[in-house]
């Protein structure tokens, strides 16, 4: 899909962060937009920036864990284009608990944003996709923790290394109808997810946040970098696309090494969270 001018974007999680920034690329490609976010103010923001560059179909205030809300979404969207032609199914929040620390209700909460929402947008928007029959791609965006196994993530990493894995098979499913799928994993990137994680077991979380916080900010690597590698992705129907170095590292050590990949998980784990 090097043609985007004039086609049609879906973009979850679009208030903020990589969403932002990704939708706000995809509009300056010529791309018309379809957003979702739980932030109404920042919805509407981001919809007042895009319709300044180009056109902003639907912008609707969605909890994308919630799956009748998606489906009424789903409903808004196709009311207004038969299919999108490209979906970002980006929004996500961020956990850090070990295993001794979780509680079912955690597991809930992560799993239905961060896997069950990228579930639910693959399940109300690409059939429509296929039925049309003119091809178009999905990107979901997982993390580096999605194939770099670290302590005091567990619940975090389960929803990221089930996004990955199911982006995996979904490209094989839909490659014979011309539909290519996406994986994305971030890295350390300097967006709002540290300010909104949940920590559990610990009692100094809001030290641990403010310390974890200072190394985003420090290492600067903005979400505009990961908008332009999921332009990258659309364009050249990448599978997997690690994007910050440390993604990229971790990326093919935990594939030459398992046991060097388990060292660094260990030494690192406390400034991952992507």
């Amino acid at each position: 899909m090097r043609d985007l001018n004039g086609r049609v974007a879906l973009v979850t999680g679009a208030a903020s962060g990589i969403g932002r920034e990704t939708a706000l690329l995809l509009a300056r490609q010529g791309m018309k937009l379809v957003l979702c976010d739980r932030n109404s103010e920042g919805l509407a923001g981001i919809r007042e920036e895009i319709d300044a560059i180009s056109e902003c179909l639907v912008a609707e205030t969605v909890d994308v864990s919630d799956r009748e809300a998606m489906s009424r979404f789903a409903d808004s969207v196709h009311a207004v284009v038969p299919a999108v032609d490209v979906q970002v199914n980006n929004a996500g929040v961020g956990l850090a608990a070990d295993a001794l620390s979780m509680e079912l209700e955690d597991w809930d909460w992560i799993l239905s944003i961060n896997l069950y929402g990228v579930i639910y947008g693959c399940h109300f928007f690409i059939p429509p996709m296929v039925a049309r029959g003119q091809g178009g791609h999905v990107v979901n965006v997982s993390s580096m923790l999605g194939y770099f196994p670290s302590p005091d993530v567990i619940g975090y990493a389960t929803a990221k290394f089930g996004v990955f894995g199911m982006s995996q098979c979904l490209r094989m499913d839909l490659a014979p109808h011309n539909i290519g799928v996406s994986v994305i994993s971030p890295g350390i990137i300097k967006t709002g997810i540290i300010g909104a994680t949940r920590i559990r077991g610990r009692e100094d979380a809001e030290k641990t946040r403010a310390q974890v916080d200072s190394q985003y900010i420090a290492r600067n690597y903005g979400p505009d970098r990961v908008a332009r590698a999921i332009l990258k992705a659309i364009e050249r129907n990448k599978a997997i696309m690690p994007v910050s170095p440390e993604a990229w590292l971790a990326y093919y050590v935990t594939r030459l090494s398992p046991a060097i990949g388990g060292f660094m998980a260990k030494t690192t784990a406390r400034y991952m969270l992507d």
